[in-house]
């Protein structure tokens, strides 16, 4: 059963795991801009609210689908900054032995089945995980994270429709940070709220502060509980904002309103939960501030792992790669 009031330990952990993934993604945008780690990396400050308050609410054995920009879902479910570090330097200590990087890290062993590259590819994989975690009957929920770019995708409707006719056990939760890619949303959505795209799917559907770690707590719960009684899929979108552009920090590709740009800072999702537990006495600016210094330290740490880590060997390029036999073999 999901709890809707987060306990004071909750509520310090979320407080740190949203430093972690601010700080992690932070020196990620900054590897980049050096041209130190090959590939693209998609950063997910400003959002880290989301990821968070929906995965308290998770168990280990619950899933999780990811998109691109996917380092969040990775963190708040507990992924190891080590083997992320490694991954995107292309390591073969990595989550995929260096040869995912940013866009395509996996841990099944807590339940995240990937993070993808193909903007709404995580649908269908929900629907399923969702499916599978009907016939386990083991109390098992999906939650698929998607963008709003990706609510225009065929795919996610596809996945929408199918988790509602089979009243499966899965949250769909839209990060609507304003932006596919470069386009506001505006530009390719006819609807104000992609909540309502809940009703064509035929399930429940709601609007959510994603600025707001306990607003996504509560309404994650929620979703989450009622999935886990059989009570079918949910929609939430999560209205919330990425600081940074689409690939990296501020390359001046998207040229967004400095007005918007400074509204959405000042609803900061850290900065609005310190405070809160500033103010309900359960960790001070002081003890804040250091919950920011042991990350970083332990970034540094993740990434000194990452740098000595060896190289992929060339004799394991086709090693966890499917490759279909070719036509008119057998096996033996």
């Amino acid at each position: 059963m999901c709890a809707m009031e987060p306990t004071e330990a909750q509520l310090v952990e979320m407080f740190r795991r949203m430093v972690r993934i601010r700080e992690f993604d932070e020196r990620a945008g900054l590897l980049l801009e050096r041209a130190i780690v090959p590939g693209a990396v998609h950063l997910y400050v400003g959002e880290e609210a989301v990821a968070v308050g929906v995965c308290a609410q998770l168990n280990d054995d619950d899933y999780i689908t990811s998109t691109h920009r996917g380092h969040g879902h990775l963190i708040a479910k507990g992924g190891d900054l080590g083997k992320m570090f490694a991954e995107i330097y292309g390591k073969a200590t990595g989550y995929c032995h260096g040869k995912g990087g940013s866009m395509h890290m996996a841990d099944q062993s807590l339940g995240i089945l990937g993070a993808n590259g193909i903007v709404g590819a995580g649908g269908p994989i929900a629907a399923g995980a969702g499916y599978t975690c009907k016939f386990r009957k083991q109390g098992q929920v999906t939650v698929c994270f998607f963008g709003d770019g990706a609510a225009a995708e065929g795919s996610m409707h596809e996945a929408g429709n199918l988790a509602a006719v089979l009243n499966l056990p899965v949250i769909f939760v839209c990060e609507n940070n304003l932006y596919g890619e470069f386009a506001h949303v505006d530009e390719h959505h006819a609807i104000s709220d992609i909540a309502d795209m809940a009703t064509g799917w035929g399930m429940a559907g709601a609007v959510v502060d994603g600025m707001d770690v306990l607003a996504v707590f509560e309404a994650a719960g929620e979703a989450i509980a009622r999935a886990r009684r059989g009570e079918g899929p949910t929609l939430l979108e999560c209205k919330t904002y990425r600081f940074y552009d689409h690939l990296g920090r501020d390359y001046g590709l998207t040229k967004r309103p400095e007005d918007e740009i400074a509204h959405w800072k000042a609803r900061d999702p850290i900065a609005r939960l310190g405070t809160a537990l500033a103010e309900r006495s359960l960790i001070s600016a002081a003890d804040q501030d250091r919950i920011v210094e042991e990350t970083r330290a332990e970034i540094e740490a993740a990434i000194a792992f990452a740098q000595e880590s060896p190289e992929p060997a060339p004799s394991a390029l086709l090693e966890d790669v499917y490759v279909p036999e070719p036509a008119g073999t057998t096996n033996g």
